[in-house]
Formats: C-alpha cells, structure tokens, sequence
C-alpha cells in the first residue's frame, strides 16, 4: 500500500481525505461453466486482489490510474456514460453506468488502483468492479449492502462491458469469508458459508495453489459468449422436445429443465448441445457431492470431485487450450495436489489448485519442469502463487 500513498502523493499532491480498500481474487473449486444458467455453484476469495487508493472529487470527476495498466482514465460521474473505450477503464465506466440506474451521483473518484496478480483466471474484472461500485458508493453516501453490490457490480459487467456471465465472481469477492467454502444457489441468491469438516476446530489442511500459464487473455475475445447461448439453446431444444412453452432465448436457462428431461432426450439433441447441458447437469451434481465432502472433512474425495470437473469441462463444455490442458494433466500426476482444474472460464488464463501446505515447494519445482519442458516460450511469464482463502472486499 505504501507504493500506492507514494504513487497518489506523486500524481495528486498531498491533503485530501483518501480511502483504502482491498478488493481480493476469487477462484471456484467447483461450479465450473453454470453460474450463467442459474445453477449452483462454490468459491473462495484468496488473500491476492486490488487495492485501492482514493479520495472524493467535489465535480464528479473521475480521475483513475493503475499500477497495472496504462492510462489515466477521465470521465464524470455527474454526466451519462459514453461508449466503451475498449480498455481497463470500460469496468470503471460500467460501475457508475450500473449505479446511475439507480442514484443521482454526485461526487467522482480519484486515485490509484493496483493488481498483486497476473491477469487471467482470477476473476480480476470482478475484484475491480465491486470494488470501485464501493468506492463510488462510499464518496456518495450511499449505502449498499452485499447483495447489492453484487448487483451492481454484475449488471455492470454483462449489460456494459458485455460479458454474458452469472453472479459467481462477485459474490466470491463480496460474500466470502476466511476459514469457510462459499456454498451459492445462483437462481436465487442464496447461499451458506461452510466451515471445513463441520468446525471441529481443524482449519483449512490445505493453500491454493495458482498456476499462471503465461497466455493472457480477454474473455470478450473468447468463446465464453457463445458457450451462453449453446448452453440456454440446449435448454430451448428440450422445452421443443417436451411440447413446453418456449420464452425468449434471453430468458431461457437450463436450470428450469429438470436433468430428468434431459436424460430422456440427451440421444436425440444435436452432439455440441447435449453435451453442453451434460456439463451442466453433472457439474451442479459435483457440487452438492463436493459440498458433502467439505462438511465431512475430507479434502481427497473434494479435490477428486475438482479433478473430475475438470474434466468435464474439457470433454463437455470443450475449453481450455492446449497450454491449460496441460497443466491440468500435470497436476493430476503431481503428489501433493488434492484436485485442480482451470480457474475462470478457462480460455487461456490459469490453472488451481488445492495443495498439501508441507509440499507446496515440491509441487511448485514439480509443476514448473514439467510445464516448461513442454512449453519453454512462457519461461519469462509462468508464475506459481500459494495463497490463503480470505474475507471478501472491504475497507482498511
């Protein structure tokens, strides 16, 4: 943080009231692909993130920096959103388009932000999003609670910036807590926060392991938009089956298609659909059996239940490229791992995991030959991070 004081001391000058707040990663071990059709899902916030220095501007300015990124991004809080501008400062714009659905605001934002992470797999967008809606929030005397900044935080991302994804990352950024799996039913928005081994006082026997590829990526340059429409035109195809009446596209998830009418009519549908809604369907089964081996206390069968969602989401929901893939086969043969899978949507980005503390610099000597070996140009931008669950976003 002391980086940030100096860096807003440099471009900003002293004597303003500044705000500090931390705005963590997240990762989900298992709920892989599902949150966009409204079906269960788990996660943990990690001790990485984005920190925030800022102070109120009286005009409604917007005046924001990263340590990260480049570019001073300007706008006014007092005035409509412009088009996006292709670049970090479209989640900045987004916030405050999704706030200004609601409020009148006032007073602008102007400070620093900075990332501890690789971009990629770690749902960074959203650590940014929840955290600038707070910040906005903050220097306007709104006061929101967490179910709202996660809304506000999400409409801003699927309805600004584009991206058609569920309430997952944000509500691992928001919701979590320290010593506990988050446990979320996206339909609906509940949610339980569950101790490890119902407890009994063991804490967590493992750290997450993160393991960055060194391929960057965007997820609007991606497949993950389409993999949305394939999953809910799956759901159409079973309502047609069925003779059920058809909504809008938009509006349609497979999570109101019970997994039993999939099963009857799985031959029938066309190959790539069918197996998006077997992704779904058998993912959100691995997360009530995973949430069962968490409450039990037994770390081997939940990291196996990662291990085979993983799977699923190479053979079924077909993502991952060739460098992530590789990484997942790496991990499975890897003593030391319980279970990992890509982290994200799982275009490039990467991969975690969940690792035997005692092991963690054989897993990471282990991991990096391996992956090096097979692809030696991302020598300069492969990474390996053990960090611990934490408390979702809040001030300091």
């Amino acid at each position: 943080m002391e980086t940030l004081f100096q860096a807003y001391r440099a471009l900003f000058g002293k004597g303003d009231a500044l705000y500090q707040l931390f705005s963590p990663y997240r990762i989900c071990p298992l709920g892989a692909h599902v949150d966009h059709q409204h079906g269960l899902v788990s996660g943990f916030a990690f001790d990485k993130g984005i920190e925030f220095l800022f102070s109120a501007t009286e005009t409604g300015k917007v005046e924001m920096c990263s340590l990260s990124f480049e570019g001073l991004m300007t706008f006014n809080v007092q005035k409509p959103i412009e088009e996006k501008q292709h670049n970090w400062g479209d989640y900045l714009r987004g916030a405050v388009w999704s706030l200004q659905q609601d409020f009148q605001l006032r007073r602008g934002v102007k400070g620093l932000v900075q990332g501890s992470m690789p971009i990629g797999g770690v749902s960074s967008s959203a650590a940014l999003l929840c955290g600038f809606v707070m910040a906005v929030a903050k220097v306007n005397d709104i006061a929101l609670d967490k179910m709202e900044v996660i809304h506000y935080a999400s409409e801003a991302e699927r309805e600004y910036v584009g991206l058609r994804n569920g309430i997952l990352d944000q509500a691992c950024v928001v919701l979590c807590e320290s010593d506990k799996l988050l446990y979320l039913d996206t339909r609906d928005s509940s949610y339980e926060l569950l101790p490890f081994g119902n407890g009994e006082g063991r804490g967590l026997p493992f750290e997450l392991g993160i393991f960055f590829s060194g391929v960057t990526r965007q997820l609007t340059g991606t497949d993950y938009n389409l993999r949305v429409s394939e999953c809910k035109t799956a759901a159409w195809i079973m309502e047609a089956y069925e003779g059920l009446p058809l909504k809008e596209l938009e509006a349609t998830r497979l999570r109101d298609i019970d997994e039993e009418i999939f099963l009857k009519n799985e031959h029938k549908m066309p190959d790539r659909f069918a197996r998006r809604a077997r992704h779904f369907y058998t993912e959100c089964d691995r997360v009530k059996l995973g949430v069962e081996a968490w409450k039990s206390g037994d770390i081997h069968l939940f990291g196996n239940y990662i291990f085979e969602s993983c799977e699923s989401s190479i053979l079924n929901y077909e993502c991952g490229s060739a460098e992530l893939i590789a990484l997942y086969e790496i991990m499975k043969e890897t003593a030391g791992i319980y279970g990992g899978r890509f982290s994200g949507a799982g275009f490039k980005g990467a991969c975690i995991a969940l690792v035997c503390p005692e092991e963690e610099e054989e897993v990471r000597r282990l991991v990096t030959e391996k992956y090096l070996k097979r692809f030696p140009q991302y020598r300069d931008t492969f990474e390996v991070f053990f960090c611990k669950p934490c408390g979702g976003v809040d001030f300091l």
